[in-house]
C-alpha cells in the first residue's frame, strides 16, 4: 500500500480476490469512501481495504451481495462510532454475524448465537467448590450480577463489578467488563484508571493491554495506545485484533513497514479462525 494514496480497484482484485462488482457495491453504498487518482481511479484507504476483503469472505462464505450490504449498513447504523473494519465480522448459516464482548450474533435479526459444541480436544476442567476461598465465591457472584444486570441497568452492573473487584482484586472478567461498560458510557479517563489499577495486579493480562489501548486510543493518545496494543501481542502473539489495531496505528504514524507486518499478521490469524 502506498502511503498517501492506498490501492487500487484492480490491486484488491489481485490481491484479495475480490470481484470488481462487489467493490463498486461497497462504494454505491457508501461503505469504504475511495479517492480518486488523476486518471479517475479509485485509491482505497487501509481500512476500506480491510472491510472490502471481509465483503469478499462473506461472498465466499456464500452470503448474496446484496445480503452482505444490507446487513453491513445495518451495523454500521449501530456502531456508528467505528469504522466496519475494526468490526469482528463473520458468517453463520449463510448470514452475517458480528461478535462482540458478549459474543456472537445475527446482525440483522440481532438474535445471539449459542455455541453448544463441545471439542472433543478440550480439556477437562474440574472446580472443587469446597476449596474456594469465600471472597471468589462472593466475588463470581457479583460478576455474574453485574452481567445479568448490564443489558437493562448499567449503573447496579456497575456497582456489582466494583464489588466483585473489591471482594477479590485478581477477579479479571470484573475488570473487563466495568472497563467496557465506562468507555460505552464515554467516560474514558475512569476506563483507563480502571484497566492501569488491574494492570498493577494482573500485568500479564493480554486483554486488560488491549483494552486499555482501546481506551487509550478513543482519547487521542495514539502512543500511548500503540505501546499497549503491542504489549498485548508479546503476550497474546495470536490475537488477531490486536494485530489489526497496532497495523492501524503503526499506518496513521508512517510506520509503513510495521503496519504491513501487522497487517499481514492478522490477515493470516483471520483467516484461520
Amino acid at each position: 500500500m502506498r502511503r498517501g494514496e492506498g490501492v487500487t480497484t484492480r490491486e484488491l482484485e489481485a490481491r484479495l480476490g475480490v470481484s470488481r462488482r462487489l467493490v463498486a457495491g461497497l462504494v454505491a453504498a457508501g461503505l469504504v469512501t475511495p479517492t480518486r487518482g488523476g486518471n479517475g481511479e479509485y485509491f482505497f484507504s487501509f481500512q476500506d481495504a480491510v472491510l472490502i476483503r471481509t465483503a469478499g469472505s462473506l461472498h465466499r462464505a456464500r452470503v448474496a451481495p446484496a445480503q452482505i450490504l444490507r446487513a453491513l449498513r445495518h451495523l454500521e447504523q449501530l456502531k456508528p462510532d467505528r469504522h466496519l473494519a475494526a468490526v469482528r465480522i463473520g458468517a453463520c448459516g449463510g448470514k452475517v454475524s458480528a461478535r462482540d464482548r458478549h459474543g456472537e450474533w445475527i446482525v440483522e435479526s440481532g438474535q445471539r448465537i449459542m455455541d453448544f459444541d463441545v471439542r472433543e480436544d478440550a480439556p477437562g476442567r474440574v472446580t472443587e467448590f469446597s476449596q474456594q476461598k469465600p471472597t471468589q465465591g462472593s466475588a463470581d457472584e457479583a460478576l455474574a450480577q453485574g452481567r445479568a444486570l448490564e443489558p437493562f441497568d448499567v449503573q447496579r452492573a456497575e456497582a456489582a463489578y466494583l464489588r466483585a473487584v473489591a471482594l477479590h482484586p485478581e477477579t479479571l472478567d470484573a475488570y473487563l467488563n466495568l472497563g467496557c461498560l465506562l468507555a460505552d458510557q464515554h467516560r474514558l479517563d475512569e476506563a483507563i484508571s480502571l484497566y492501569e489499577t488491574a494492570l498493577a495486579l494482573l500485568p500479564n493480562e493480554p486483554e486488560l493491554h488491549f483494552n486499555l489501548g482501546v481506551a487509550l486510543e478513543d482519547t487521542g493518545a495514539i502512543q500511548a495506545a500503540l505501546s499497549a496494543y503491542e504489549r498485548s501481542i508479546e503476550l497474546a502473539p495470536g490475537d488477531a485484533d490486536a494485530h489489526y489495531n497496532a497495523a492501524r496505528l503503526h499506518h496513521e504514524l508512517g510506520h509503513m513497514q510495521k503496519a504491513i507486518r501487522h497487517f499481514n499478521q492478522y490477515r493470516k490469524l483471520d483467516t484461520a479462525r
